[in-house]
Formats: C-alpha cells, structure tokens, sequence
C-alpha cells in the first residue's frame, strides 16, 4: 500500500454533501462537552473503576479492594467520574454506593470494549 493512496487529487467539491454535512454537525458547544466526556474516560484508573461498576454497583472499599488501590485515590476518580455525570451514588445508613450514571455510560464503555476486541 503507497503512502499517498488515500490522498484525494482531485479538486472538485461535492457541494451537496459539504451542505448537508454542515447541516448535520453537531454545534461546537456540544463537541467540546463531548471532548472533555472523552478526556476524563482517558485515565487507566476510572477506566477500571467503570469496568467493576459496570459489572455491580460497589461502594469505595469494594471497589479500592478490586483495583488493589488505596481508598482515597479511588475517592478522588470517583469525585471525577460524578461531577462530570459518569457514576452516580446512592447512601444505605453510613455506606456509599456507586453505579453508573446511566445506560449510556454502560454503552459507550460497553460499545468500547467490543470495538477493540473485534479490531
């Protein structure tokens, strides 16, 4: 395979495609929002965390005993994950309970780990 064979040499601009693809783009604000969704999952740490909250709801101890990790720096990503709308918690009595927020964090996680094991 050349180095250039994906290199468009021609000059010609689709104009209907280029219209009704900026139709269609998301507004800047919305992209930016997405951006930082995208930069706060690209840590090995709350990766792992969505990985044992996508399999149970568990609360700090558990899951710092599954990632073989100190409870405050497990407190810190989870502090992360919930301020930007990733994890949520639920108190019982004195414990704190953590899940995902939703069904869409468990799709893209989810959506994520299929891409790359079928690549």
């Amino acid at each position: 395979m050349s180095k250039n064979e994906f290199v468009c040499d021609c000059n010609i601009i689709h104009k209907d495609i280029v219209n009704k693809t900026l139709k269609e783009m998301e507004d800047d604000e919305l992209l930016m929002k997405l951006t930082e969704f995208f930069k706060i999952l690209g840590d090995t740490t709350r990766v792992k965390i969505l990985n044992a909250l996508d399999k149970n709801e568990m609360c700090v101890c558990d899951i710092a005993n599954v990632l073989n990790m100190s409870k405050s720096s497990i407190s810190h990503q989870l502090s992360t994950l919930r301020r930007n709308g990733i994890v949520k918690c639920k108190k019982v009595g004195k414990e704190v309970f953590y899940s995902l927020d939703d069904e869409h964090v468990r799709q893209v996680f989810e959506v994520g780990i299929e891409h790359i094991n079928h690549k």
